[in-house]
């Protein structure tokens, strides 16, 4: 295999899957769409991507030789998966936290 692809390899397999949950988020709730929470979904979807990638090159490079090539695989999707998650859960709960206050912006807006 490709080194390249091996190093990747995670991340690649973990592209379909972390697409439909970055479109969910930032699909819903519809509204209040304001240019405050496109770039608070924006930075959330980027940091969470980035520190998947992060965490799956860190977990490639640091997981045990002798443990096997597959367990190299298995370590770092799951350390890209859980950072990805991590991230997207904490931005879900600070979104839910500001969404009363966006809606009131728009409220006030449109008054």
């Amino acid at each position: 295999m490709n080194p390249q692809v091996e190093l990747n390899l995670a991340l690649i397999l973990f592209v379909p899957w972390f697409s439909i949950l970055a479109w969910l988020y930032w699909a819903y709730p519809k509204q209040p769409r304001l240019a405050a929470r496109s770039l608070f979904d924006s930075a959330a979807l980027l940091l969470a991507t980035l520190l998947a990638g992060w965490g799956m090159q860190w977990s490639m490079h640091n997981a045990d030789p002798n443990a096997g090539a597959i367990w190299k695989q298995v370590l770092a999707t799951s350390v890209a998966y859980g950072l990805f998650l991590g991230v997207m859960t904490a931005a879900l709960l600070l979104r839910w936290r500001l969404l009363p206050r966006w809606r009131a912006a728009v409220a006030a807006a449109d008054a």
